[in-house]
């Protein structure tokens, strides 16, 4: 009996200690795309500026009632056959301030990949009134990417969240739909 009460404490021990390993931290999503050169060298037929709107936090029952919020923006290259670059990711507060550059570099998103950019939940430094700024170009005609933004929060067994789509602000040369 002695024996079989030591082997399960063992066995809870194992359990416990697993369950409490940590996740290895997520890497960073940019440090694994491919590096771009822009320069006179190289021939760009088309791009974007676009606009996302995000909420850092939202207003409960009234003004001061803040829900923060968590936002992914979500690039995506819909394009079957081709990359296209990114030259910039930068984010703003409600005021229109830049608050962070997410991209040191262009990089390129291969056919059909995506990258994705986090604002974590409890960073309220954008406001209600905060957005992404990305701009994209591609050496040759693609169909658009989708670039749109996911805002989060969940408490308990609630939860909110829904989709803000990014708006063109700035073309360069020709896109297909």
């Amino acid at each position: 009996m002695k024996r079989y009460l030591s082997c399960y404490l063992a066995m809870i021990i194992i359990v416990f200690l697993t369950a409490c390993a940590s996740s290895p931290a997520p890497q960073d999503p940019v440090s694994q795309l491919k590096v771009v050169t822009l320069n006179n060298k190289v021939k760009i037929v088309t791009g974007q500026t676009v606009y996302v709107p995000i909420y850092s936090y939202i207003y409960g029952v009234d003004r001061n009632q803040k829900i923060d919020l968590a936002a992914t923006l979500s690039v995506r290259n819909t394009d079957l056959t081709n990359p296209i670059i990114i030259t910039l990711v930068n984010y703003y507060n409600t005021n229109g301030e830049l608050v962070r550059k997410y991209l040191e570099q262009p990089v390129e998103l291969r056919q059909l990949a995506t990258i994705d950019f986090v604002v974590n939940r409890d960073d309220t430094s954008g406001g209600a009134g905060a957005n992404f700024i990305v701009e994209w170009v591609a050496q040759k005609e693609v169909s658009e990417p989708v670039i749109e933004a996911v805002m989060i929060n969940t408490v308990g067994n609630q939860a909110l969240s829904w989709v803000s789509n990014g708006r063109v602000i700035k073309s360069r040369g020709v896109q297909n739909q």
